[in-house]
């Protein structure tokens, strides 16, 4: 049934010219006809999935493993040089900050070195980017972190190292202890750092094997949910945790970390309830490390063009603490907190507990939502930026591996961070072999130079880590701007941020993803809904509220609803269109069903002739239109509820003579008045292609009325 077919009653009381003329404005659109086979379409599919040609085992291999596309094509003069340079770089910024944010992750500064060596190394393999750089980032450690935390303490674990200090390697050989754990005993099979760096382990295979299956089902949309202003809330909000973890090492208190829902007002609570045991060694410590940290690093970004390399202030600093700590002999005199032994070489695979599994399975849904969310999101703003394309999936792929494999090598979480990106690619990165060139820095760390941290402070890993989280704690200075540019944004930013930092990671995050879809359906369901004027030599209308000097036509109301019409909003739309055009036709209908039978009674009795043309007059009444025409450019879909509120709509204005016209409908929404019966014999329903075609006709037909009444 054609269009067509569904409008053709209106023009049956129209004769000659007048048919001719109102037949023009009419739509002639046929859909065509689609053939769907539930059946064809996963035959298609099997096919398509199953076939096994060598191009096609070739095509999987070789998409599964970009590195083996672009690597034979690698340009040795033309590359080289910069990736050398970017992964040199970026091997030395990344030694401090990987011990530093081991100490936020919860476990020995070792495991930081490992997991950085293995996540720059599998990213060359799987990666699609060129230029992102996948190492450890401080938002998914904070969360990692506090789930070690709350696993060790339900393991029966004192929270502080210093009940069992025992080097890393050398759990195997710790003789079986046992510690009581809600009333019973439990068996203890390694040390503190073993059972943190098992939990930490854990926890990453489960992200990463996320992280794969999202791959693999395709379900990169997901990250659709998770906007730039609620990422961006929500790494701030968690900056502020991580900054409160790290307040107490700058200060050397021995005080317990918080964790679970109000961490952050706990954490602070206890930090002025021991503020009297500050180490003054520690304080002082910190504030040279900020005083030397802060100003190199706003020169770095300042004199970024112009310097062929950012100076490694971190790594300096770190040298000379370190060396400060070993010949001051800090530790012994004054009682400073210190990184403590780091062993050289790598510990032999291990696979995780999967006993832990079902304690920590819902924790890895948030680091690997978060992880790949950050991952894609800055493969695809590097990508854009350099003119070449990745594929979401793979990198949901890539992350994932980067997540699973060194989970057996005692690593923890790893996504892309922007910060070491911006360096990878202001430092002259051409390609992942810069990732290679980044893991072999870390790998002679791990090999020879390890060792020599040991006496490094504790305090200046934390002052790296807050320093490094200057450009999440910017963002509060850019929330004028952000403001001016839009209030919604800026409202799921400051709530995102709140929750995130208030009461939990976890629980922001899913308070940002439900306050920001609730922000979408509160836009769609009281929608601007504005009256349309016509722009003067054009076939063009624009909302009257929102500019001047349009006009309107005599006995034409035109209605623009600016959102999808469903069950959500179908009460908004009428009771809108209804103010607007200053008539509820209900209420029309009642009043003149009120007049009628107020009229047959008062005939019935006989009373003066006066008050029955009063009612007479009222029934008549003009309304002052005669025709609606709604613009639904803005409508992108209908529902069940949708449709039936255009019929009521429809009925109630035609049973008060006037006439509603739809404008500008789109595919789907002819569809949907299709397939709802919305178009019945008899019944003056017309689409137009434009509200301008929908006005002429109303005026033509209006004047053929008008026409035949004079006859």
């Amino acid at each position: 049934v054609t269009e067509t077919n569904n409008v053709h009653a209106v023009t049956e009381g129209l004769e000659g010219d007048d048919a001719k003329c109102s037949f023009h404005h009419r739509m002639f659109l046929e859909p065509k006809e689609k053939k769907r086979s539930m059946k064809a379409l996963v035959v298609k599919q099997a096919k398509k999935t199953c076939s096994c040609t060598p191009a096609r085992v070739k095509d999987c291999i070789f998409g599964f493993f970009p590195i083996l596309q672009w690597l034979p094509k690698y340009k040795l003069r033309e590359d080289l040089l910069g990736d050398l340079m970017s992964g040199v770089i970026v091997g030395v910024l990344l030694v401090p900050q990987s011990i530093a944010y081991s100490l936020l992750a919860g476990v020995e500064p070792i495991y930081g070195l490992y997991t950085s060596f293995f996540a720059s190394l599998i990213y060359c393999i799987f990666g699609t980017s060129r230029h992102i750089s996948v190492s450890i980032f401080g938002v998914t450690c904070l969360m990692m972190g506090q789930v070690v935390d709350r696993e060790m303490e339900r393991a029966g674990y004192n929270l502080e190292p210093a009940v069992l200090n025992v080097p890393p390697g050398a759990a195997a050989h710790v003789n079986t202890t046992l510690s009581p754990m809600n009333g019973t005993w439990q068996e203890l099979l390694c040390d503190r750092s073993c059972h943190a760096i098992t939990v930490a382990a854990t926890v990453t295979f489960l992200a990463g094997v996320y992280q794969v299956a999202m791959g693999f089902f395709q379900v990169g949309f997901v990250s659709v949910y998770l906007s730039d202003s609620l990422l961006s809330g929500f790494v701030t909000g968690a900056s502020i945790t991580v900054l409160t973890s790290q307040v107490k090492y700058l200060l050397g208190l021995d005080i317990p970390r918080g964790g679970g829902i109000g961490s952050l007002v706990v954490t602070w609570i206890n930090i002025f309830k021991n503020i009297h045991k500050t180490n003054i060694c520690d304080l002082i410590t910190s504030f040279l490390c900020f005083l030397v940290l802060i100003p190199a690093k706003e020169l770095n970004e300042r004199f970024k063009s112009k310097l062929k390399a950012p100076i490694p202030v971190e790594l300096v600093v770190v040298v000379a603490a370190t060396l400060a700590s070993h010949f001051g002999k800090l530790k012994e005199t004054y009682g400073s907190s210190i990184s403590g032994h780091i062993p050289t070489g790598f510990l032999p695979p291990r696979p995780p507990d999967w006993t832990l599994v079902p304690n920590v399975a819902l924790d890895a849904v948030a680091i690997a939502i978060i992880g790949f969310a950050i991952t894609v999101s800055l493969s695809e703003m590097f990508a854009k930026k350099h003119g070449y394309s990745v594929r979401a999936n793979q990198e949901m792929y890539a992350i994932g591996f980067c997540n699973i494999i060194p989970s057996f090598f005692h690593c923890f979480t790893t996504s892309a961070a922007l910060a070491k990106t911006l360096v990878k690619e202001s430092t002259g990165c051409r390609t992942q072999v810069s990732g290679m060139v980044t893991s072999l820095v870390i790998l002679l760390v791990l090999l020879v130079i390890a060792p020599l941290f040991y006496s490094l402070q504790k305090c200046v890993l934390a002052v790296i880590t807050i320093v490094n989280l200057r450009g999440a704690l910017r963002k509060f200075k850019d929330l004028p701007k952000m403001w001016h540019l839009s209030r919604v944004d800026t409202v799921i930013w400051g709530v995102t941020m709140a929750a995130t930092a208030l009461i939990s990671t976890e629980i922001g995050l899913l308070v940002g993803v439900c306050f920001s879809m609730l922000c979408v359906i509160f836009r769609t369901q009281r929608p601007e809904a504005p009256l349309l004027g016509w722009v003067a030599e054009s076939e063009t209308y624009e909302s009257l509220s929102a500019y001047k000097n349009l006009q309107t036509k005599p006995g034409i109301v035109v209605f623009r609803f600016e959102a999808p019409l469903y069950y959500i909003n179908k009460e908004c739309f009428k009771s809108t269109l209804y103010k607007q055009t200053g008539v509820n036709p209900v209420w029309v209908k009642a009043a003149k069903k009120k007049a009628a039978k107020r009229m047959l009674r008062e005939k019935e009795v006989g009373s003066g002739d006066n008050q029955t043309s009063i009612s007479m007059d009222f029934m008549s009444e003009p309304l002052g239109f005669h025709t609606i025409v709604i613009d639904c450019c803005a409508v992108q879909f209908l529902d069940t509820a949708g449709i039936r509120t255009l019929k009521e709509v429809c009925k109630d204005y035609r049973e008060i003579d006037v006439h509603v016209l739809l404008a500008q409908c789109n595919p789907s929404v002819r569809s949907s008045l299709i397939r709802g019966e919305f178009f019945r014999e008899g019944e003056d329903h017309l689409l137009f292609h434009s509200v301008h075609q929908a006005v002429d006709f109303a005026l033509g037909t209006q004047g053929h009325s008008g026409t035949s009444a004079s006859k």
